[in-house]
């Protein structure tokens, strides 16, 4: 009975949780930055990772086709982080402001020192070279595709590349709840998305009988172990106590 419950979870409910992932896990982050109009103490990486992962994805179908439930979820993705991306650049801290939380349009401080990428990459003031970059980056995939879509190798590597950036989305929030020592701005409804995400998407990349690709499962497990740790940190740092100062401090960590 038990084994048949597992292959009727698998077959209904993993793929309809996987493919309306993308709602339920950011629909509230979504909603809590329109509603208090700020994006402070929120990762713009986040949607960086994501649109660049999902884009790769759903061009790595058309080589590996692979099972379509993850194909579309990657297109949902898609869509998804475009609003989210819109409504954080449409309500950023302004710049020059001092938000210990989030400096992604003015660069990280590191005490008093600046610390910007190269050419200020995803740290832009304008909002229009995020959306040029990502037309960019996706008329450039679709050239390759065209070209060299099929030979096995590129897919191999396309496939990797796709889901080990996948994989790293914790990481840009791991660091920005280390360095404030606050998980404020994070929600925690996306946390549990991911964790809850990660069961079911486990599940089903190994017991599903639809084909899902070793790439697939290598990465399932690292953003898994990575989404665990963000769990750690949002007990060990809740959302930090306001000092009379305005400044944050942990609840829980001295």
């Amino acid at each position: 009975m038990s084994l048949a419950l597992v292959k009727v979870a698998i077959s209904w409910f993993a793929p309809i949780f996987i493919v309306t992932s993308p709602v339920t896990s950011y629909a509230d982050q979504i909603w809590s930055i329109h509603k208090s109009r700020s994006s402070a103490g929120f990762s713009l990486d986040i949607p960086f990772i994501m649109l660049v992962s999902s884009i790769l994805k759903c061009f790595y179908w058309f080589g590996a086709h692979y099972d379509f439930n993850l194909l579309l979820q990657a297109g949902i993705m898609c869509l998804v982080q475009v609003v989210l991306l819109h409504v954080a650049l449409l309500h950023r801290p302004p710049f020059g402001a001092q938000h210990s939380l989030n400096q992604p349009f003015a660069g990280a401080r590191e005490g008093q020192v600046h610390v910007n990428r190269p050419y200020n990459f995803w740290q832009w003031r304008s909002r229009r070279p995020y959306w040029q970059f990502l037309a960019s980056f996706t008329a450039i995939v679709a050239a390759l595709q065209y070209f060299i879509g099929q030979q096995p190798n590129y897919i191999l590597i396309q496939g990797y590349v796709a889901l080990s950036i996948e994989a790293v989305l914790p990481i840009p929030q791991i660091l920005e709840n280390h360095r404030s020592r606050s998980c404020r701005g994070f929600r925690l409804s996306v946390l549990i998305n991911w964790l809850v995400g990660d069961v079911f998407k486990m599940t089903y990349f190994f017991l599903s009988e639809g084909g899902v690709p070793l790439a697939f499962k290598l990465c399932g497990f690292f953003q898994a172990a990575c989404d665990i740790y963000l769990a750690v940190q949002y007990w060990m740092y809740g959302e930090g106590e306001q000092h009379a100062d305005g400044q944050l401090k942990s609840p829980r960590v001295a």
